[in-house]
């Protein structure tokens, strides 16, 4: 491809063809998802892209940015929207399903935050080049719509200035969160919380013990309860407003392998009510963790991610499953000795009343030809901050500015800013 300044780019369609030893070098160093075992796992799954790739950027023989792509050569649009847009959508899914699938090109991390990885900002022509080789990929691909996506401001900063003179245009995506863990103990967790979440916290400990047969566990080996965690997903999504990634056996066989991953199981009797998939990064003298799931890391570099969520709705609301595997996995956290941990996207309410910080994210987003170009800028932007408004409720707030083009890249996690 291209060069610029002495760089050129590359793409690579695994990540396994990078060069050994530089995608732990590049990735953020506490969020676990952009671990190489997470990547491993989409590229042998099929939770929803029909190819994966990466685009690297080089300096002689040294790779200085990564960036993932997943490719969607049919994406259903109203399966990424919310439920008032798929309402008025359901006329044409109906006489006319071809217009509702298009080839898109996502940019970043399917399941994350997203990240162009480099040890340092790019500079004016590298970010140049990095820009123009993914715009050259999708047309090669034939994949008109572009859209980096989730990225928070100090990521997407730099490239601010190719992105605009390559005709990308800026949308609010919906906020990441982030729990802060200054407490040694949860029990000094809990005192920190403002008084009526905390008041809250406590009844639903105690409505979760006051019901008999329930059991929460930390496992370290659980690829036996796939079946049972499948299940238990496909609940929470099909009550889900968006489904861009559904994760399937071979991604959870995947992560079942990794020795940091954890599974947080809650029981009644011998089956499987629900769950929440822990991921954690090592820290300084990490260790695989004792056999009953409780030692996972150690040293307060670690970074740990709830993943995703399963609960059996028939006992979830009473039992109040939702909050009691946070709370386990906060457990968890602490005696891993994060000093945070990342939980996923939607469910504002409970999230910020268990303490989580919102942390403003961004799509970049254009087309390869002018006209659609010119569509997607007039009706993406307020159909996607409607729907984020919608999905924040209560703590919506001010809408957040663009990033400032100054503001520094980061290789690790930024602080998140006060939740709304």
């Amino acid at each position: 491809m291209g060069r610029a300044t002495g760089h050129r780019a590359e793409v690579l369609r695994s990540i396994d063809q990078l060069p050994p030893g530089s995608w732990e070098r590049l990735a953020p160093a506490g969020d676990p998802m952009w671990s190489r075992g997470v990547f491993r796992a989409l590229e042998r799954s099929r939770v929803g892209p029909s190819g994966y790739a990466y685009l690297t950027v080089r300096r002689g023989a040294e790779t200085v940015a990564v960036l993932p792509l997943c490719l969607f050569r049919d994406l259903q649009l109203d399966r990424i929207v919310g439920p008032q847009e798929r309402r008025l959508l359901a006329p044409l899914r109906r006489h006319a399903p071809r217009l509702l699938r298009v080839p898109m090109l996502f940019c970043g991390h399917l399941l994350g935050q997203g990240h162009v990885l480099a040890a340092e900002p790019l500079d004016g022509p590298a970010g140049e080049l990095l820009v123009s080789a993914v715009l050259d990929f999708a047309r090669r691909e034939r994949l008109g719509t572009v859209v980096l996506k989730d990225f928070a401001g100090p990521d997407l900063a730099p490239l601010r200035a190719p992105l605009t003179a390559a005709g990308f245009f800026l949308v609010p995506s919906l906020p990441d969160t982030e729990l802060a863990l200054p407490a040694d103990s949860f029990e000094q967790y809990l005192a920190a919380l403002p008084a009526k979440p905390r008041r809250n916290a406590r009844a639903k400990i105690r409505r979760f013990a006051a019901r008999p047969g329930l059991r929460i566990e930390v496992l370290a080996d659980f690829a036996h309860l796939l079946p049972a965690v499948l299940a238990l997903y496909g609940q929470v999504m099909d009550r889900a407003d968006q489904t861009l990634d559904v994760l399937d056996h071979a991604f959870l066989a995947a992560l079942a392998e990794d020795p940091l991953s954890r599974l947080v199981a809650c029981f009644e009797g011998e089956r499987l009510v629900g769950f929440l998939l822990c991921l954690f990064t090592p820290g300084t003298g990490a260790g695989s963790g004792s056999g009953d799931g409780e030692g996972v890391v150690a040293g307060a570099a670690a970074g740990a991610t709830g993943a995703r969520i399963g609960l059996d709705y028939r006992l979830a609301h009473d039992a109040a499953l939702y909050h009691n595997l946070h709370y386990a996995a906060v457990r968890l956290a602490l005696a891993a000795g994060c000093r945070h941990i990342r939980f996923a996207q939607t469910a504002y309410l409970p999230k910020v009343e268990l303490g989580c910080a919102l942390v403003e994210q961004w799509h970049a987003m254009t087309h390869v030809r002018p006209l659609p170009r010119a569509l997607l800028r007039r009706l993406l932007p307020p159909a996607l901050t409607a729907a984020r408004d919608r999905a924040l409720g209560p703590h919506g707030g001010a809408r957040p500015a663009p990033p400032h083009p100054r503001a520094e890249v980061r290789t690790e996690e930024r602080p998140p800013h006060a939740a709304r």
